[in-house]
């Protein structure tokens, strides 16, 4: 299955990319990087179509599975991540055949941050707009991570998230 993870964090190569990283090389997936598109704060107007949000959306619904990933940031997503999140409105006013082509894709979730565990709004936030959205949610890989980022500290946790995307006991 192919599958998409757009990471959205102030820090490239910080612990969510990285984290991203080892998951797509474990599923074979592609890696795009918000901070590597022009994407415009969302507007009531619809000003903003020469950025590079439509052309990104147009390769992601290439893809059956479309896995976001932010640092939780106060509780929230990123802002680049947030900031792409609102902009999936165009999809519900100006670009509708977009927007509809996002119904029945499966997604996930991967996160880092500093709590033992994130709080339940973190979650909650990406689900409804993935249900409002009418795609099908599977699991969030939640890494808590103080200073940097240690991959091979985190190997079952990835096994586990995997196992639950393919729907089988994943051999890491």
């Amino acid at each position: 299955m192919k599958t998409a993870i757009v990471v959205g964090s102030a820090r490239n190569k910080g612990n969510t990319e990285q984290l991203s990283i080892a998951v797509a090389a474990k599923m074979s997936a592609t890696l795009f990087n918000l901070n590597d598109y022009n994407i415009s704060p969302f507007d009531y107007e619809f000003n903003h179509v020469n950025d590079d949000f439509l052309s990104l959306m147009k390769k992601l619904l290439s893809y059956e599975r479309i896995i976001l990933a932010s640092p939780v940031y106060w509780y929230c997503a990123s802002g680049v991540m947030k900031t792409f999140l609102d902009r999936f409105s165009d999809l519900l006013k100006v670009n509708k055949d977009l927007g509809h082509q996002l119904r029945g894709k499966l997604t996930a979730l991967i996160a880092t941050g500093c709590d033992q565990v994130p709080a339940p709004c973190f979650e909650e936030a990406f689900k409804l707009s993935y249900a409002y959205l009418g795609m099908t949610y599977q699991s969030m890989l939640y890494c808590c991570v103080e200073d940097d980022i240690d991959i091979l500290h985190y190997q079952d946790q990835i096994g586990v998230f995997i196992g639950e995307l393919i729907g089988e006991l994943y051999a890491k």
